[in-house]
């Protein structure tokens, strides 16, 4: 069994000491900004808390002890409380927590915190904290789990009578031997990373559980398809897909619900039921069903959606609102794109577009059942473009193909980032539109964005007058525009991306951490890919969506 500290705890004078009846426990002052809400926003903020990136691992004692510091400091709370006042004899497989975050914010302060770093701090924490929910308070911070191991206490712990007090009555039952520790136990098997599922039903509704085994976003990872009686769910795990596909063996109603728990990596997926009846099995599986295998291998899966609604952006470019399905759910990551297909003159024609929000300044929050369920795509109508023209012809109501969501851009790849700079040329903006909120909003190592937008006039500037609203709202973004062709009036930068243009754009301060984004037709690419690298950026530091 871990050792315990012997002095008392909290000490004698602690802030966290419980004060003699009648006075207040007395806290430690907390900073400003440091209060339970800055808490709870920051772990919502999407930070990485942890800082093994969304992991989580199997934690042995030799590992624990290690972090044990005020600046890499973690400890374990086992959750099974003691029963019929027996010893705990057989260690339980505790959770670990990363809580150097939490110091500034624990009401007892850092001193009493740092008496259960490196340690299975159980018994110090259920002293004055039993009434805490810390599950929910540091579900953000979790590691993983404690690695199973038996206390060599339990040797020494034989049962007595005071081991076998009733309580309510009952005798509880004996301690069961300690299990035989030779021969010496067999490593432990290669951890096993693959998803798995559960389901269970009510009389309304049926609810399949899968368990990804990881950190997912809390926006969600799952593509949920439900169409004429077959339901597909394809959960999206970083390069690797979790596929799941079966036909139902009853009808049901023609829309689903999804619920993430992203830093347990669980998500439900709810259908509900047409008639009461029990089902016996979720049906009959198809293909490719309960896969784990590499994005790239998994064959790209289309359904038919209606188009809502399109506005014009500029005097060439439109803004389409596609409605998914009532069957389907699909939240698309942030700098992923989709595939559009339709059948044109007998030939079938496939084109990338990477969604948008629907405004770049979003006022109010998405109207309820509206995530998930719609597309915004910014699409420039070109002359000779078949897809763009056909888009641009449909009638509302009409319908077009739409793919699950491809591409290899990770949000991962912005923890920790200070400054974010992004080249975009034409409609090479549209990745970068989701990717300014998204580092605004949550990404609280954020300390400046700059826009380097290239285009041939002023009027094709896309959401000109909303960047320009941005950039003066939050002084931690700018933007740059350089036009081409543009007008004797234009008082700004002219001509196409050079190395001198960015010099003074491109600037790594001192014990910064920087992202370069591009995007744009393809020579544009290669030039500022080859001008960041020249400036001394690495590969790690680029990152080139392809138009």
């Amino acid at each position: 069994m871990l050792n315990v500290p012997s002095q008392s705890f909290p000490a004698v004078g602690s802030q966290q000491r419980v004060a003699p009846a009648g006075q207040s426990r007395n806290k430690v002052a907390l900073k400003p900004g440091h209060s339970l809400m800055d808490w709870i926003r920051l772990t919502k903020s999407g930070r990485d808390l942890t800082g093994l990136r969304g992991r989580l691992i199997e934690v042995t004692d030799e590992e624990l002890r290690k972090h044990n510091t005020r600046s890499d400091c973690w400890t374990c709370i086992r959750a099974i409380p003691l029963q019929f006042n027996l010893p705990r004899l057989i260690l339980s497989r505790g959770m670990v927590y990363n809580v150097t975050a939490y110091m500034d914010f624990h009401p007892g302060g850092e001193e009493e915190l740092m008496r259960a770093a490196g340690i299975d701090g159980t018994d110090l924490f259920d002293q004055v904290h039993r009434w805490v929910n810390y599950e929910s308070m540091l579900k953000e911070c979790l590691v993983g789990r404690m690695a199973t191991k038996v206390s060599a206490g339990i040797r020494s712990q034989p049962e007595t009578e005071e081991t076998r007090t009733q309580v309510n009555g009952l005798t509880p039952p004996p301690v069961p031997p300690p299990p035989s520790l030779e021969p010496p136990a067999a490593p432990l098997p290669p951890k096993d990373t693959r998803p798995r599922y559960d389901w269970f039903q009510t009389d309304a509704t049926v609810n399949i559980v899968l368990y990804t085994k990881r950190k997912i976003p809390a926006a969600g990872c799952a593509v949920v398809d439900l169409i004429d009686g077959a339901l597909r769910i394809d959960v999206v795990l970083g390069k690797l897909s979790y596929l799941l596909h079966w036909r139902l063996p009853h009808e049901v109603e023609e829309r689903v619900s999804v619920h993430t728990a992203s830093a347990v990596g669980k998500i439900q997926v709810v259908l509900w039921k047409k008639a009461k009846c029990r089902w016996s099995a979720l049906g009959d599986p198809l293909e490719a069903n309960d896969t784990f295998e590499r994005r790239k291998d998994r064959r790209i899966f289309y359904r038919e959606c209606v188009l809502a609604s399109k506005t014009d952006v500029t005097h060439d470019t439109r803004l389409f609102c596609l409605r998914l399905p009532p069957g389907t759910h699909m939240h698309v990551p942030v700098g992923t794109h989709v595939y559009l297909k339709a059948s044109l003159t007998d030939s079938e024609v496939v084109k990338p577009y990477t969604p948008v929000e629907s405004a770049l300044l979003q006022e109010a929050p998405p109207t309820e059942g509206s995530e998930g369920s719609q597309l915004f795509l910014m699409v420039k109508i070109y002359p000779h473009g078949a897809l763009s023209h056909h888009l641009d012809s449909l009638q509302i109501g009409e319908a077009v193909c739409v793919s699950s969501p491809e591409g290899p851009f990770s949000l991962r790849q912005l923890r920790g980032v200070t400054h974010l700079y992004l080249l975009a040329a034409g409609t090479g903006f549209t990745p970068m539109a989701r990717l300014i909120r998204s580092a605004l909003t949550d990404l609280p190592t954020l300390r400046k964005s700059r826009l380097m937008f290239f285009n041939r006039q002023e009027r094709d500037i896309l959401w000109h007058t909303q960047l320009d609203q941005l950039a003066a709202r939050d002084n931690r973004f700018e933007v740059e525009y350089i036009l081409s062709e543009a007008s004797d009036s234009w008082t700004g930068r002219r001509g196409r991306i050079q190395a001198s243009m960015l010099t003074d754009f491109l600037v790594q301060p001192e014990g910064s951490k920087c992202l370069v984004c591009v995007c744009g037709p393809t020579a544009f690419t290669e030039l500022a890919v080859r001008f960041t690298q020249d400036l001394g950026f690495s590969d790690e530091e680029v990152h080139a969506f392809q138009g």
